[in-house]
């Protein structure tokens, strides 16, 4: 299977040069292994890759769906499917060309995962692929590396509990062994293993409700007359939801600005601030905005909501979101905010960029793109923008501090370490705001999937007293 030799150099080209090739890459999982591709080779982002793709018209509504099923699927078990993969192949896919690998990865998700896609299917499909795109030698050996886990499929062996504990999570429910590791040693095992298996599940749709445009009671008959299926949200009663939603931006309940797409979990650090009409509120790393909406509906539009952004091209995306769901009080600016200067205003939100360990469900390539390394840089960052966000609150005012993590590193100590600078700060009970089994016995709100069925996250509300 390793064939790096002669064709090494032509499969590079291939790789890097798809948009010159079309037909190399066609069909839904030459799809896939292109978005696959990126991913793995650069820095980019799985969901702006999906978009993409997802936007180009070259799909039907059937293959979109299962292209972000196959795409989404092979990163969320990526070091499951590359065990047997390696374990069939007697090591050598891990030394495989990118086409190969991600071929091999896409065929094996659908045999292991997809009980709609016949294995035949699946095992053609690669093979042909790799046929066109690096010739008959590796389709071959394609092949016969997956026709040999479909004839072998009870036989497949997986790390041994007993033997290495950390290895095992790693492999069967496909984290990366340093996050395995992290999370075992803080929370043992059955509670990592309850963490690691949401992680892997497919997640849910999470609708916020524009009051400001229909009452909830409304939109949800907007929703039965439709025959859209919805739960109701146990922690915000603004909020439903649902399994999936087809063609969202056709819809006209979206296109009116009834609702926003937003975790639960994201409008917690909303909650916590509490913005009245009338006030000048900042956000201060705004993009994409959903906060930052959010804030402005809970403001019923009146006052004034400042989002900040470093990028301009991220601010286009919440002028948007405010002219579809009829804001009047957002204003935008494109400027870093560890360093932005402005007159003091009555509540900032620091949603701080942050590892994004939390949302692992809904953006799996995430796992594989960090190290602790990242932790520890990012948790730099976001302690400079706390200090500048308190030089732009009013005394009296609320700062509210959040990120979509669950490591220490980059919440509690990032709070722990502000604290001991500021002496005029000081913590405020989450308690009036949200319900309290969000609330951790230090005073945070901290979410997780495992325990409230919403993405990681964490938010400290603090008030200045001078």
């Amino acid at each position: 299977m390793n064939e790096q030799t002669s064709n090494s150099h032509t499969a590079e080209k291939d790789c890097g040069d798809y948009r010159h090739k079309p037909s190399l890459y066609q069909g839904v999982r030459g799809t896939a292994v292109k978005i696959l591709n990126r991913v793995e080779r650069t820095d980019s982002y799985l969901d702006k890759l999906l978009d993409t793709e997802l936007k180009s018209g070259e799909l039907n509504d059937l293959d979109k769906g299962l292209l972000t099923e196959l795409v989404h699927g092979v990163l969320r078990w990526q070091n499951k499917l590359d065990w047997v993969l390696n374990g069939f192949s007697h090591g050598s896919f891990s030394k495989s060309e990118i086409n190969v690998k991600n071929a091999l990865r896409v065929a094996l998700y659908q045999i292991l995962f997809l009980d709609r896609i016949p294995h035949a299917a699946a095992v053609n499909e690669g093979v042909e692929f790799i046929k066109r795109i690096r010739g008959d030698k590796p389709a071959g050996l394609v092949n016969a590396v997956l026709r040999n886990i479909i004839r072998n499929m009870e036989g497949i062996r997986y790390p041994d509990r007993g033997e290495d504990e950390v290895q095992y999570l790693s492999v069967v429910y496909s984290h990366p062994y340093w996050l395995a590791k992290r999370w075992l040693q803080r929370f043992g095992f059955d509670e990592t293993t309850k963490l690691l298996t949401a992680n892997n599940d497919r997640p849910e749709l999470s609708l916020r409700i524009n009051k400001l445009k229909v009452e909830p009671g409304q939109f949800l008959n907007l929703l039965d007359q439709q025959q859209i299926q919805y739960k109701g949200s146990s922690h915000i009663d603004y909020f439903v939801k649902v399994k999936t939603l087809s063609r969202i931006a056709q819809m006209d309940i979206f296109k009116n600005g009834f609702f926003t797409i937003q975790d639960e979990s994201a409008a917690l650090p909303c909650l916590l601030l509490d913005p009245k009409p009338g006030e000048l509120v900042y956000d201060l790393c705004a993009a994409p905005g959903g906060k930052a909406t959010h804030i402005a509906e809970l403001m019923k539009n009146q006052g004034k909501v400042l989002a900040v952004d470093k990028y301009e091209s991220k601010l286009s995306f919440i002028k948007g979101g405010c002219e579809r769901l009829g804001l009047q009080n957002v204003s935008l600016s494109a400027f870093d905010a560890s360093s932005l200067e402005a007159e003091p205003a009555d509540r900032v939100l620091v949603d701080a960029p942050c590892s994004g360990l939390g949302v692992l469900a809904k953006k799996p390539d995430v796992k594989w793109k960090r190290d602790i390394a990242d932790i520890l840089q990012l948790a730099k960052l976001q302690l400079d923008l706390m200090e500048n966000a308190a030089k732009l609150l009013k005394p009296g005012g609320v700062l509210v501090y959040s990120t979509c993590t669950t490591e220490p590193e980059e919440n509690k100590e990032v709070i722990t370490a502000f604290m001991s600078r500021h002496p005029e700060f000081s913590i405020d009970s989450p308690l009036q705001f949200v319900k309290d089994d969000l609330v951790s016995p230090a005073g945070f709100v901290e979410t997780w999937p495992h325990r409230h069925g919403m993405d990681g996250s964490f938010a400290a509300r603090l008030t200045k007293s001078r």
